[in-house]
């Protein structure tokens, strides 16, 4: 790494084009990670992972699996883009005194792509989450089997309001995560957009100072050679391995994050006043189990989507681009 040259736009092609592939596989299960994340004791509309997907196809169609998907779909590409890219960039610079990389090294730079990346990570998980999380919102309230007379008019008052006024309306109205985003920089503010920033930093830093150390070692076991490049099978094995691991690992910060972003609670469901509050209340109601909700799905959209992050990288999808634009043809 210390003796190329990194070429910037092609990694953060190779991000992108990764980021969107991936995303468009396992979106269903992260969908089904948030309801879950988000379900309160006594309040369980979700069973496990295929319980949520099979009563949210039934409910709300195929496509309903993929509500926050365009969000998601859009902001992928530089979010994935700025962790890949700041993370060699960092990897580079650590090794420039020519005595190769050390685990330490390694974490200082997966803590600096995991810095960098919130940037966009938080905007585009504060918008997926609403969008996610409605059909579990409107499954609960149609649970009335569950909830007292009064506490049934409090969720149907709750999940009737508005994004941006608290105003009751006389049913529930399908919002989009455009309409979201304008709600809150109208009503908050930019910070609005940016509400669970310490939670997503407290998230996506240690994720990244294990997954990246992690997968350089395990990718490393994978070369022919020190000079030759581990083969692409072993490069996504490696992937799914260390991001696996580093998602099960920083799970319940991933917890804390996804209730501190919900702006919309169904009945009897508390609100938090930051990190602190949120893991005393849940230890408080949940118990220390309740910080595992979601950490079976999470591995299985992390594994694939680093997987074939790390394919695409290697396999340098983004030099082939741009070597082969109509550009650098015209200037060759």
């Amino acid at each position: 790494m210390s003796q190329q040259q990194i070429s910037l736009p092609a990694k953060l092609i190779n991000g992108g084009i990764a980021g969107i592939v991936g995303v468009t596989c396992v979106f269903p299960i992260d969908l089904a990670k948030t309801r879950l994340q988000n379900q309160r004791q006594g309040q369980q509309v979700y069973k496990n992972m295929m319980d949520c997907l099979i009563k949210t196809v039934r409910s709300e169609g195929y496509f309903g699996m993929y509500r926050g998907a365009a969000v998601n779909l859009t902001l992928v590409t530089p979010e994935k883009a700025i962790k890949l890219a700041a993370n060699d960039f960092f990897r580079h610079h650590l090794s420039k005194d020519g005595k190769g990389q050390t685990v330490f090294k390694e974490m200082l730079a997966g803590c600096g792509a995991g810095m960098c990346q919130v940037v966009i990570t938080t905007p585009m998980e504060m918008l997926k989450i609403q969008l996610q999380d409605a059909g579990r919102l409107a499954a609960q309230q149609q649970k009335p089997v569950m909830m007292s007379p009064t506490k049934l008019v409090a969720t149907n008052t709750m999940l009737s309001r508005s994004y941006n006024s608290g105003t009751v309306a006389s049913a529930p109205r399908a919002v989009s995560a455009t309409q979201i985003a304008k709600d809150l920089l109208r009503t908050q503010g930019i910070q609005g957009l940016y509400r669970g920033l310490g939670a997503t930093l407290i998230r996506d830093v240690p994720f990244s100072i294990v997954y990246f150390p992690l997968f350089a070692n395990l990718n490393r076991l994978g070369k022919p050679s020190p000079e030759e490049s581990s083969p692409f099978y072993w490069a996504f094995l490696s992937g799914c391995v260390a991001g696996s691991t580093a998602a099960v690992a920083v799970n319940p910060c991933d917890v804390v994050k996804t209730r501190l972003q919900s702006l919309n609670k169904g009945s009897s469901e508390e609100a938090y006043n930051g990190v602190v509050d949120c893991v005393s209340k849940i230890m408080q109601k949940e118990g220390p189990s309740a910080f595992l909700k979601g950490a079976g799905c999470r591995a299985l959209v992390i594994a694939p989507l680093f997987g074939i992050a790390q394919v695409m990288y290697f396999a340098g999808i983004g030099e082939y681009i741009l070597d082969n634009s109509p550009l650098n043809l015209l200037l060759a």
